[in-house]
């Protein structure tokens, strides 16, 4: 048997170098993996099995059948996408023009703008869903001032509006960050080679600017609906009683009624719901620009 010749070793050589540090990079996998396996997964499938279990009866849908039968909860579920969408398109509507003005604007303005937007983060957001409650409330600050101007006094706690108030301001930084992001990755100087060729600057903008921030709204809309799906705090404070989310049904369920099946068969549609927006977005955008700031 003949020796192996010195190219031979030399590519089994190079082989060996070239697998070795995958394999160490796999075990820098290991305590992420092992994090996320305990701390979601685990909780995660907890849950699921707790929806289908039916006692000394086993696994049952019974659960599920009691959400979808008894008219108040698909009347909540539909009410709960009700006010995320609304909360989205309000965000959007908000957030777009002020993370425009920040990823076009000079470096000082960037950056107070920045920090504007970064502050409320710094506040718990019971801190701040209390603070806009004294605000709205019939005696607080917005009816002073509509009573020194003559007008009406109006109401604007434990109602809907209150509460789109009060999640359309927790909510725009997050799309005001996505989607500064994804435009500092426009290049400029499209829009600015287009007004040369002769368009307007609104034609310009909605020809080359808008389209290219789509990924940018898309992303920002997902996560702002997610976000305000499963939101609990501001429509619990600030929302009247026909106005709750699935999120205060699922808490009732839990600490007061201690249903710990219900609850947790109405956390799993609340999922699904989730699952179903993210299937919609990578069809119609692609996960990977969810996960980059490039358009």
């Amino acid at each position: 048997m003949s020796a192996p010749s010195p190219n031979t070793e030399a590519a089994i050589g190079g082989t060996r170098r070239k697998w070795t540090p995958r394999i160490t990079s796999l075990w820098l996998l290991v305590p992420a993996l092992g994090f996320l396996a305990v701390f979601f997964a685990y909780p995660l499938a907890s849950i699921v099995l707790r929806s289908f279990d039916g006692g000394a009866s086993g696994l049952t849908l019974e659960h599920y059948s009691t959400f979808f039968t008894v008219p108040v909860y698909p009347r909540i579920l539909w009410q709960t996408i009700e006010i995320s969408l609304l909360t989205t398109i309000l965000c959007v509507l908000v957030g777009y023009p002020l993370a425009y003005v920040m990823a076009n604007s000079s470096p000082a303005v960037r950056n107070v703008m920045l920090l504007m937007v970064m502050l409320p983060f710094m506040t718990s957001v019971l801190v701040r869903t209390y603070g806009w409650m004294v605000i709205l409330r019939p005696t607080g600050l917005l009816n002073h001032v509509a009573q020194l101007f003559g007008l009406p006094a109006v109401e604007l706690l434990y109602n809907r509006p209150g509460m789109l108030i009060g999640l359309v301001y927790t909510m725009t930084p997050y799309v005001v960050l996505t989607l500064y992001s994804v435009m500092r990755g426009i290049d400029g100087r499209l829009v600015a080679v287009a007004r040369s060729l002769g368009a307007s600057g609104w034609s310009a903008f909605w020809r080359i600017y808008f389209p290219l921030s789509l990924p940018g709204v898309a992303g920002a809309s997902l996560l702002v609906f997610i976000l305000s799906s499963g939101f609990y705090i501001t429509p619990r404070l600030m929302g009247g009683d026909r106005d709750q989310l699935l999120a205060s049904i699922i808490a009732y369920q839990v600490d007061v009624l201690l249903n710990f099946e219900f609850a947790s068969a109405i956390a799993v549609i609340l999922l699904a719901i989730t699952l179903v927006c993210f299937g919609i977005y990578a069809r119609a955008v692609g996960l990977k620009q969810l996960l980059t700031s490039r358009t």
